[in-house]
């Protein structure tokens, strides 16, 4: 049960919230997109028939659909299809009327079925008939499982998870940073600064953008290796030097930014961040879940990999075993470093600006997300999947607590109690023998 629990132990405390929060969130949900069009096509028998939906991505899918779906089936006369403001649908009912034309059925999207131009459809437009309103159907759904709920989960816990890479190595080595949050504001800022004012606020290429990017990457590497350099050749505590980085670096971001944000960046510069190229999926998801499964083969089975855990587990044994300890903690630090300054490079890309602001309370949320997920604060122990489920678990509970309307200071009191209840499992004996 002891070896059970420590490998499938925080798996299973995700899945059990999943299944909570879905149970919690069960409402009747609308039918959207292509799915609920095709359903509509079966009940739609008139001679002529109106599409209309918003113009949203997902109406316009369905109207789409519902195009196709009335073409393929035949036996009846599509006169129009309207996307937009109710204002665009009124237009398309007027110009009909004035031709006197009838119209049987108006296939509406569930967004669109709501507009008040169609509460009383046989007086405004008498010449019309009696047009029947169709609208999809609504089903019993979690919102929590909504397909969009999911993405947004997984696309909001990206950069935490990323970071939480780099905090995990250290974190194995008995270290601790608590400068990733202010390298995420630094990074940001140095890489819109340097669009901006070297790259071209409207005309950067994709050149231009990494040269950006790589250079806040560099300097947030850097900083980084100091922070190891300074743990290792002057014996400080992680904690102060990453403290006093914390504090540097945030006030770094300030000075360069002069406390604004830098907004100038082309629309191009959100591709990380925002785009989805690969079956749907968030751009920044797949390189969280490429660098997770490059991270996990890299601490199994490289031997920097297991000079970690030798460090983390016993000092002292690793250096009388003739591992270079201080090479191994600057490594840590540097990639924790590193990571950092993607992660800043993300949530800029993500929000198409950097600020100064960013990256507050993030480190607390990364070291909670390692902790969680099973990494031991004593070094040694710990594994890159289970920081990635901790990351998802600490956005599980905040995104079901917000789908149930729970306020901001009862979250912060859960989100509190379940860093403390993994902090004390990873103390009890059984678990530590």
């Amino acid at each position: 049960m002891r070896s059970f629990f420590q490998h499938y132990g925080m798996a299973a405390v995700l899945l059990l919230l999943a299944a909570c929060f879905s149970l919690a969130t069960l409402r009747e949900q609308p039918s959207e997109g292509a799915e609920a069009a095709t359903a509509l096509a079966a009940e739609v028998h008139g001679d002529s028939i109106l599409i209309v939906a918003t113009g949203t991505p997902t109406d316009r899918e369905f109207a789409n659909a519902a195009e196709a779906a009335q073409k393929t089936k035949g036996g009846a006369t599509l006169i129009g299809k309207v996307t937009g403001e109710p204002a665009d649908a009124r237009k398309a009912l007027e110009e009909l009327a004035a031709k006197s034309a009838k119209l049987d059925a108006i296939i509406a999207s569930q967004s669109a079925s709501q507009w008040l131009l169609f509460a009383d459809l046989a007086h405004d437009f008498p010449t019309l008939g009696s047009p029947r309103l169709v609208q999809p159907s609504s089903q019993k759904w979690p919102s929590f499982l909504k397909r969009d709920n999911l993405l947004n989960i997984a696309n909001q816990i990206a950069v935490i998870a990323i970071i939480a890479i780099g905090m995990t190595m250290v974190i194995i080595t008995g270290g601790i940073d608590l400068s990733v949050g202010s390298l995420i504001a630094l990074s940001a800022v140095v890489s819109t600064l340097i669009i901006r004012q070297h790259a071209g606020a409207d005309n950067a290429g994709a050149l231009g953008m990494t040269g950006a990017c790589l250079a806040a990457l560099i300097i947030c590497a850097a900083t980084g290796a100091i922070n190891g350099w300074l743990v290792t050749q002057w014996g400080l505590p992680p904690f102060i030097v990453t403290l006093v980085t914390m504090l540097a670096t945030s006030g770094a971001a300030y000075l360069l930014a002069d406390g604004q944000s830098i907004y100038q960046v082309p629309e191009s510069f959100i591709w990380v961040g925002r785009g989805a190229d690969v079956f749907g999926l968030p751009n920044a998801v797949l390189l969280m879940l490429l660098l997770y499964i490059g991270a996990h083969l890299f601490m199994k089975h490289t031997t920097m990999g297991r000079y970690l855990y030798a460090v983390g587990g016993n000092r002292e044994a690793a250096m009388i075993s003739g591992l270079s300890v201080s090479g191994v903690l600057i490594f840590a630090y540097t990639m924790s470093g590193l990571l950092a300054g993607l992660g800043g490079v993300v949530m800029a890309s993500q929000l198409k600006s950097g600020s100064p602001t960013y990256g507050q309370m993030y480190e607390l949320f990364v070291i909670a997300a390692v902790v969680v997920g099973g990494t031991s604060l004593n070094g040694g122990k710990g594994r890159m999947f289970g920081t990635l489920i901790g990351a998802f678990i600490i956005a599980v509970i905040q995104n079901g607590m917000n789908l149930m309307n729970i306020e901001s200071y009862t979250q912060k009191i859960v989100l509190g109690l379940v860093i403390l209840g993994a902090v004390l499992i990873d103390r009890m004996p059984w678990m530590r023998r």
